[in-house]
């Protein structure tokens, strides 16, 4: 079912088997495949694949060329960067092992599950079976081959983190003002991750290997 308040350009190829929530727009020769879910008020650009089952939850944003494949489901607020591609099989092969041509049975679907909140660089390849923890953000260009936790920032090829990112978007910082070390130490000092931009204020949980926070933003930010 699409709502009639969505928007979907002429030129986008969309399936019988669609749902597109309300104001939700769907952009020049995106294509759409059978089973697709996709929230309210999100955007899917230009030339974007979505594929059978994909699942997309409430304000999401995918820009340009990007590519989600079958088993990747999608909470709310996400926003997924030009090119980027979500895979989905860990071991793919054009044929089987008799060496006849793969069908989709033939597939074994590890899936990726991309948390509420969470930010996906452009160019980004996501390995199958991996999640990305609630505001995360994997840096454009990353390669990532394993979960990403809540908040953390993460960069290159394989992935790997190099700090932690607040719900704003923005880098946090430790009570020095320095940014944040990617393992900040169970007993270490300036264990408190600040927000220069937003104001909230985290604690890191070493045992979860995540972030809590403690307060929310406050206006005008930190001075």
């Amino acid at each position: 079912m699409i709502d009639p308040s969505a928007r979907v350009h002429e030129t986008a190829d969309v399936a019988r088997d669609v749902a597109i929530g309300a104001r939700t727009s769907i952009w020049h020769r995106a294509q759409l495949g059978d089973g697709v879910r996709i929230g309210a008020d999100g955007v899917i650009g230009r030339d974007v694949f979505i594929d059978d089952g994909v699942i997309l939850g409430d304000r999401v944003k995918i820009q340009n060329g990007a590519l989600l494949y079958h088993g990747v489901s999608v909470g709310n607020a996400v926003f997924i960067g030009p090119g980027a591609i979500l895979t989905n099989d860990r071991y793919p092969r054009a044929v089987t092992s008799t060496g006849d041509l793969a069908r989709a049975e033939d597939w074994h679907v590890s899936p990726i599950v991309l948390e509420d909140g969470c930010s996906i660089g452009a160019g980004a390849v996501l390995v199958a079976g991996i999640t990305v923890g609630s505001w995360a953000t994997v840096g454009a260009g990353a390669v990532v081959t394993r979960d990403v936790p809540n908040h953390a920032l993460v960069v290159g090829s394989p992935a790997r983190r190099i700090g932690w990112v607040c719900a704003c978007g923005a880098r946090l910082l430790d009570s020095k003002g320095d940014p944040m070390a990617a393992e900040p130490g169970r007993y270490a000092a300036h264990q408190e991750l600040i927000c220069r931009s937003c104001g909230r204020i985290y604690a890191y949980v070493p045992d979860e290997e995540t972030l809590q926070e403690r307060s929310g933003p406050r206006s005008g930010g930190v001075s």
